[in-house]
């Protein structure tokens, strides 16, 4: 993964580039592909250098319309073209973050857990089954990016938008507002 070049700056709510439904990635040895999923790899270091969070950002957030995500779970990788084959029933409440408004928090219901299925940056194909919570969350948040939908998107009413310095002033009060 490259991170000393400079990263591309993260695209803020309001670009009209992250409403954009994103394109499969057709070759990835495409130098262009390669380019781009280097750049994505370096905004997520980037960012969490700067922010002190971000697990996960998908192409469109530095505006780069194709479907893929750079993840940084217990390590780095990519996930290209992914497509979630199965949602749970049962749904919960968090309190959402994104580098595309990284001071707002936003209350969304997300299914449980997911099922999803995606290229590798070797092309090769992976299928991840019945996901834990967070990755769940986090694959379902990321893959709306690639379909042009943001968390703010996905409010549950019209207090489900915060502002983060208010929600780490009042923790309790808004950690006992979801599951």
């Amino acid at each position: 993964m490259r991170t000393g070049a400079s990263s591309p700056s993260v695209l803020l709510l309001g670009d009209p580039r992250l409403r954009e439904v994103s394109a499969p990635v057709a070759n990835l040895d495409a130098p262009a592909f390669r380019e781009s999923s280097s750049s994505l790899q370096s905004a997520l270091v980037q960012f969490r250098r700067n922010h002190g969070f971000g697990r996960a950002i998908a192409a469109p957030q530095i505006g780069v319309p194709q479907r893929f995500i750079a993840l940084h779970l217990a390590s780095p990788m990519l996930v290209i073209n992914p497509e979630i084959t199965w949602r749970s029933e049962e749904m919960f409440t968090l309190w959402d973050d994104c580098m595309s408004f990284p001071d707002l928090l936003v209350k969304v219901l997300r299914h449980r857990s997911i099922s999803v299925r995606f290229l590798d940056e070797r092309g090769s194909m992976q299928i991840w089954t019945r996901l834990g919570l967070a990755e769940s969350e986090l694959l379902q948040h990321e893959v709306d990016h690639l379909d042009g939908i943001l968390a703010v998107d996905r409010a549950l009413d019209r207090d489900s938008i915060v502002y983060r310095s208010v929600f780490e002033s009042r923790r309790a009060e808004f950690a006992a507002q979801v599951d």
